[in-house]
């Protein structure tokens, strides 16, 4: 790996992880590594990819809105609603990195899940 694209892993897992502790419930890891970004010119982009999964979070969607947007706005990060009927969804994105905030409305599980911008191989 590049030291830009482990630089950008070791900002985007810094700041996963601290959204995820928001919500205080352990996290369970769903996915972290290096990811081909152009299907078209395979081996020439990559990315990194990493998320998380929290089963029994407490109080999510206060938590998201009164926590986690106010802090990643003064961040810098910019936030777009993505909700649906049956997810609270929160996409952030900042200097090509993005990740999405996932809250279910039923079970109130959350999994936040995002990527770098994308390197030369």
């Amino acid at each position: 790996m590049s030291a830009e694209l482990d630089r950008l892993a070791g900002e985007l897992t810094e700041v996963i992880d601290s959204v995820a502790a928001v919500f205080g419930a352990p996290a369970d890891r769903t996915v972290d590594g290096e990811l081909d970004c152009d299907p078209t010119r395979p081996g020439h982009l990559l990315c990194w990819q990493y998320g998380v999964r929290l089963e029994h979070p407490g109080e999510p969607e206060r938590r998201l809105a009164e926590v986690v947007l106010p802090t990643l706005t003064q961040r810098g990060w910019e936030s777009h609603d993505r909700s649906t009927p049956r997810e609270l969804i929160t996409r952030f994105s900042r200097d090509g990195a993005d990740f999405t905030v996932h809250v279910a409305r039923s079970s109130h599980a959350v999994a936040i899940i995002g990527s770098t911008r994308p390197v030369p191989a």
